[in-house]
């Protein structure tokens, strides 16, 4: 009857672990971790394309997290999609002249968005607007892909004739 107890109690354990575990990576792949993260400044940007990129996708710097995207909107009178991005309050030296690309994780990753430092002396701070010259958007690969094919289908009209 005791070793029954026993059994009883290490599988309860096993369980309770196993539901853990199975909760935390729930909340580590869904980003809800970052929920009671420190808050930060947010800054915008302005791009043509932003590809598949979300709320909650990572902002880096030098590969470093130093923030994540919080809101996505279009804007219908310039036609650019406006990325509000929110930054951890210790990255607080950035520079205002800053440039920003959205970039893909691997070949089939999530999109992030990407700081290049820049070289002025003056810092981002809260509600600032990055440069729209200095925002690259996202790289399409069919857009790559159709590019290519246009390409070498002009080049072999072009050389048969």
């Amino acid at each position: 009857m005791q070793s029954t107890r026993n059994v009883e109690i290490w599988v309860g354990i096993f369980v309770v672990l196993g539901i853990s575990a199975l909760l935390m990576l729930s909340m580590k792949v869904s980003h809800l971790g970052n929920l009671f993260a420190k808050q930060g400044y947010t800054i915008t940007a302005r791009f043509e394309n932003i590809g598949g990129l979300k709320v909650k996708s990572p902002v880096k710097m030098s590969g470093v997290l130093v923030g994540r995207v919080t809101n996505i909107s279009f804007n219908d009178e310039s036609y650019q999609a406006i990325v509000v991005l929110n930054i951890e309050s210790k990255y607080n030296k950035i520079p205002i002249d800053s440039d920003t690309s959205i970039f893909t994780a691997g070949l089939l990753g999530e999109q992030y968005v990407g700081l290049g430092p820049g070289g002025d002396e003056e810092f981002l701070v809260d509600g600032d607007e990055l440069d729209p010259g200095l925002t690259q958007s996202a790289v399409i690969v069919e857009k790559l892909i159709g590019k290519f094919l246009y390409n070498m289908a002009a080049k072999g009209t072009t050389t048969t004739k």
